[in-house]
C-alpha cells in the first residue's frame, strides 16, 4: 500500500503544530505517537516509510532543548503516581506481615473462648483456677 500524495505535506504540518504548541489532533506530547495523530497517519507511516521525517522530528525536539508545559506536568504527575505506588506496596507489605500475627490471636482468643465456655457447662467446683494457667 502506498503512502497518500500529501502524507509527507501533513505530517511536516504536523510537526510544526507540535512544536509551536498548537497541536489539533493529538496531546502535543514531543512523540512519533503524537506526531502521528497529530498528522492524521498511521504511526508505521513514521516508523516505516518516512523514517527520514521522524529523524527530522527528533533532531528538531532536540534542537528545541526545551519540553513543553504539557509534558512537564504530565512527568510530574508519572513521579506522584510512581511515589503512590510505592507508598501503597509498602503499605500492602507490612499488611501482609501483620496477618500472621493477627491469626495467631484469633486463634488463641478462640481457644481461650472455648476454655471457658467448657467451664460454664461444668458444675461449680470450690476451686477456681487462676487466669493464665492451664488446667
Amino acid at each position: 500500500m502506498s503512502p497518500a500524495p500529501d502524507e509527507r505535506d501533513r505530517i511536516r504540518a504536523a510537526m510544526d503544530r507540535i512544536l509551536n504548541g498548537a497541536a489539533e489532533h493529538s496531546n502535543g506530547a514531543l512523540t512519533i505517537v503524537a506526531l502521528a495523530q497529530e498528522a492524521e497517519v498511521p504511526r508505521n507511516a513514521l516508523t516505516q516509510c518516512h523514517l527520514d521525517l521522524k529523524n527530522e522530528f527528533y533532531e528538531r525536539v532536540k534542537e528545541r532543548g526545551a519540553t513543553p508545559d504539557a509534558e512537564a506536568r504530565l512527568r510530574a504527575t508519572i513521579v506522584k503516581l510512581k511515589q503512590t505506588i510505592a507508598n501503597k506496596n509498602e503499605e500492602l507489605d507490612q499488611l501482609r506481615a501483620d496477618v500472621p500475627a493477627l491469626v495467631r490471636a484469633v486463634n488463641q482468643l478462640t481457644l481461650e473462648n472455648q476454655r471457658l465456655r467448657e467451664r460454664l457447662d461444668q458444675p461449680a467446683a470450690n476451686v477456681i483456677p487462676l487466669p493464665g494457667r492451664t488446667i
